[in-house]
């Protein structure tokens, strides 16, 4: 494709954005299609300014990474029903007139991923973390008709958050003890530093059917390989990095996002 004056420019606004997958699985979707779109990567330290700019310059849609995710609702016009819940946004989308309009398609990650592996309605899924991440996957996991529990080592947060989600909340000590059909990890336990951590004992995981870890770098967490190991289903943050950006390509497009190429865009750009 080359880009001209009818190209439109899609892109991640945060800091820092130099890491970011997006771009690579965003073009290739573009490129497959044969769509005269771009998407590129703008770092930005004040939310105000950069949606400001956004505007000025006609782009068409963004997703919105740390720390922005909860700062530019101030600046935007109207929010989806679910993002409004969860109180942050990954996915703007600019219309004609230029107004903008904010969702939250992490959450549709999380629930497709998991859908890949287990039907969600009315089973126990236990979620790890009290964070940002972990309140996103938990109202959509309520969205979809499972049950919640949430665990944590952070006894006053996770306390706030269940208090939020109206669910079910443990301390991380008293994990043996919960009965659940599938468990994320919805921390950033697994990446670097922490590549070799591991907040579930290894004898606990045989009695989930389905593990996923949010964490895709590694493309295998040692929750992961001890939850393979004990006879679990499991489910790389590959998979929700995946299923989130469709959603945002279909919210920007109107059309079916190529998956597989995607996928396969991502695959090849973590294990090069």
């Amino acid at each position: 494709m080359q880009i001209n004056s009818s190209t439109e420019i899609y892109g991640i606004i945060g800091n820092p954005v130099a890491h970011s997958l997006s771009p690579i699985m965003h073009n290739s979707a573009f490129q497959t299609l044969g769509l005269n779109k771009v998407y590129v990567a703008f770092p930005a330290t004040n939310a105000e300014k950069a949606l400001a700019g956004c505007r000025a310059l006609g782009i068409r849609g963004l997703s919105v990474t740390i720390p922005h995710k909860e700062t530019v609702l101030a600046h935007i016009d109207s929010i989806d029903p679910v993002a409004e819940k969860i109180g942050a946004v990954n996915t703007l989308v600019f219309d004609e007139e230029k107004k903008i309009h904010g969702l939250n398609t992490d959450w549709i990650g999380a629930n497709r991923a998991l859908a890949d592996k287990i039907d969600l309605q009315g089973k126990r899924i236990l979620v790890l973390g009290a964070g940002g991440s972990a309140k996103a996957i938990g109202f959509g996991l309520l969205e979809s008709g499972a049950q919640v529990v949430l665990a944590s080592r952070t006894e006053s947060k996770v306390e706030a958050l269940a208090a939020t989600l109206q669910c079910e909340w443990i301390h991380l000590a008293e994990i043996e003890k919960v009965k659940a059909e599938a468990l994320v990890n919805a921390t950033s336990v697994g990446m670097n530093p922490l590549e070799n951590a591991s907040l579930v004992p290894a004898g606990s995981l045989g009695r989930f059917s389905v593990v996923m870890d949010i964490v895709y770098s590694p493309l295998e967490t040692r929750l992961l390989r001890e939850a393979k190991n004990a006879g679990c289903e499991v489910i790389n943050g590959l998979s929700m990095l995946l299923y989130q950006g469709v959603a945002q390509f279909e919210a920007w497009t109107g059309q079916d996002a190529p998956v597989e190429v995607m996928r396969a865009a991502l695959i090849d750009s973590i294990i090069r």
